[in-house]
């Protein structure tokens, strides 16, 4: 693999219509890359020399990448084969992933399922847009790209904790990127892995405190349409998210001192068992 370049060759810039209409003038190119308001930036399209020198890598690598399927079909213009920046984008991705000590099948398994994970869970599904905004979550979405998820979690990026973590609803796929829900779960979930928690254990906890808090939201929401929202006209947006605003802080307070209080219950008996050593709880507690 040759080592990946900073800048890409002068592509194929191609119009919005079907038909080529020529090159684009200098003094568009320049716009498009001073990002002057409004500079309309074409998609760039490369041959196959191309796209390999943009990426750093050779005609040869790149052709054995396409026979593996790691890369989508290009567009084909007659025996021209078009590659846009989508493709270069995967390569730079296929490059990190190998600098990182992926094997070539273990990233053709992620790239499949991150693929399959475009029909799961959209970024506007996983953020909530185009729903009726509510005041409690206050999480901040990441997007990372596949070379910087596995950069938080080293080699335990496989296909199974992908795949779970699509369908927790952790991360979705826009584009070439990741979409993270939530910065604050991203960085405690790498935190635990590197103090020694396996991926796979973080997420499968992660699943079972989703359900847990589900049933917990559940219960306040019952309260506050039973109790508050009968008060309030839901003719009035405004009316119906003050309340909710200033139930908000009741809500988490609540939670997060009967959190408190259940984790010193559990952590003293789970010190407790473990300061008696197994002999003595086998002493304690014999067979019958």
């Amino acid at each position: 693999m040759g080592r990946l370049s900073r800048g890409a060759p002068q592509g194929r810039a191609r119009p919005a219509g079907t038909a080529y209409a020529g090159r684009v003038t200098k003094a568009k190119a320049k716009a498009n890359e001073s990002g002057e308001p409004g500079a309309h930036r074409a998609p760039r399209e490369y041959r196959a020399a191309e796209l390999a020198e943009a990426a750093g890598i050779t005609p040869r690598t790149l052709r054995f990448y396409r026979e593996r399927k790691l890369l989508p079909p290009p567009r084909r213009e007659g025996r021209v084969a078009w590659y846009d920046e989508h493709h270069l984008a995967r390569l730079r991705t296929i490059a990190a992933l190998l600098a990182r000590g992926h094997t070539l099948g273990g990233i053709a398994d992620l790239l499949d399922a991150f693929e399959k994970g475009r029909d799961r869970h959209s970024a506007a599904e996983l953020l909530g847009l185009g729903d009726i905004t509510t005041p409690f979550a206050e999480e901040t979405p990441v997007r990372l790209t596949p070379e910087q998820l596995a950069d938080y979690f080293g080699g335990e990026v496989t296909v199974d904790n992908l795949a779970a973590s699509l369908d927790i609803g952790y991360v979705a796929i826009d584009g070439d990127e990741f979409v993270h829900v939530s910065r604050r779960l991203l960085e405690a979930s790498a935190e635990l892995v590197a103090k020694g928690v396996p991926l796979a254990e973080v997420l499968a906890a992660g699943r079972r405190l989703r359900d847990q808090t589900d049933a917990i939201a559940t219960t306040f929401a019952r309260l506050f349409r039973s109790h508050l929202l009968p008060g309030t006209d839901p003719a009035d947006p405004a009316a119906v998210t003050g309340l909710l605003e200033r139930v908000r802080p009741l809500a988490k307070s609540v939670v997060e001192a009967e959190l408190g209080l259940a984790l010193d219950r559990q952590v003293r008996a789970e010190l407790a068992e473990w300061g008696r050593g197994p002999e003595q709880a086998t002493q304690e507690n014999p067979a019958t």
